[in-house]
């Protein structure tokens, strides 16, 4: 699986996306009462170990280029990772990650508001459509501060996703993931000795099971979007929450209900349908082209 053709890309972004899974299941699995950012603090610690040995992809010439948007960018991440371990372990499965692919429609609210892009009118119904659906999956008697948590995470992912603009290019993917986790650091270890839970060596597999899944998403992604042009295969990562819906029932009990079905499919689908239309337009754009030449 090189991701240089769309269907071994598609395939590439569908293991990953189960991997991600996996990485949420490990965190769900951690028990009541579990200290959060001692469980954060170690997966950031993981995470940097699992990343050393790709040390030759890092610049080390120009290690701390763009030192200010990547400090930002890495706390926002931390908020997000601390957000979606409440989420995960409050929420059904199905739930928590139904809410986290909000986040393509807050990167369209926030381009509008902080960078002055335009909507279109697919763009727009999908904006609609999508708060529609996170209200529709919650409903008013559902919400609480846990299924804020999971709207939090993604409104941290779609900062984070706008903010990949402003970096320094030629990064490579694991130079960006290490700054990201190294300069994390800090402030996740204040977080833990200011939670002064008692240390629980146990947290090591679940941290050790979520950052390696992780990680194993994020080469998937760089893979299959390195060969293959985005708007051809990022409909595939929606399968992220097919995988959701059955490790919930399988590993959880889960049963989703139509409500979710109805919210799920209204964050989805305009998604999609926009996705569609992008690659329909690539493949004409590729033709004419081809005519052209």
């Amino acid at each position: 699986m090189s991701g240089r053709t769309v269907n071994s890309a598609i395939l590439l972004l569908v293991i990953g996306n189960a991997m991600a899974l996996v990485s949420d299941v490990f965190i769900k699995l951690l028990e009541p009462g579990t200290p959060v950012f001692q469980f954060v603090f170690l997966r950031c610690v993981i995470t940097l170990l699992f990343l050393l040995p790709l040390w030759r992809q890092i610049d080390r010439g120009h290690f701390f280029e763009g030192l200010g948007i990547h400090t930002l960018r890495a706390h926002i991440h931390l908020v997000g990772i601390v957000c979606m371990v409440l989420a995960l372990g409050a929420l059904p499965l199905a739930t928590a990650n139904a809410i986290f692919y909000a986040a393509p429609v807050l990167v369209m609210v926030f381009s509008v508001v902080f960078f002055r892009g335009r909507l279109d009118g697919r763009s727009l119904f999908a904006v609609v459509s999508g708060f529609i659906g996170i209200v529709v999956i919650l409903r008013p008697v559902s919400v609480n501060w846990m299924a804020l948590s999971a709207l939090a995470v993604a409104a941290t992912l779609a900062i984070n996703a706008l903010l990949v603009r402003k970096l320094p290019t030629g990064q490579s993917m694991v130079h960006k993931l290490f700054l990201n986790y190294l300069l994390v650091l800090p402030a996740s270890g204040a977080l833990m000795l200011y939670e002064g839970a008692d240390w629980d060596p146990g947290l090591l597999f679940s941290a050790v099971g979520s950052a390696l899944f992780i990680l194993g998403y994020n080469m998937s992604v760089l893979l299959a979007y390195r060969q293959v042009e985005a708007s051809q295969v990022t409909s595939a990562e929606y399968t992220g929450l097919i995988w959701a819906v059955l490790f919930g029932w399988i590993g959880f009990g889960e049963t989703p209900d139509l409500w979710f079905a109805a919210g799920a499919a209204m964050i989805v689908v305009p998604l999609l349908l926009i996705g569609l239309r992008q690659r329909r337009g690539g493949r004409v754009r590729g033709s004419l082209a081809g005519e052209s030449g």
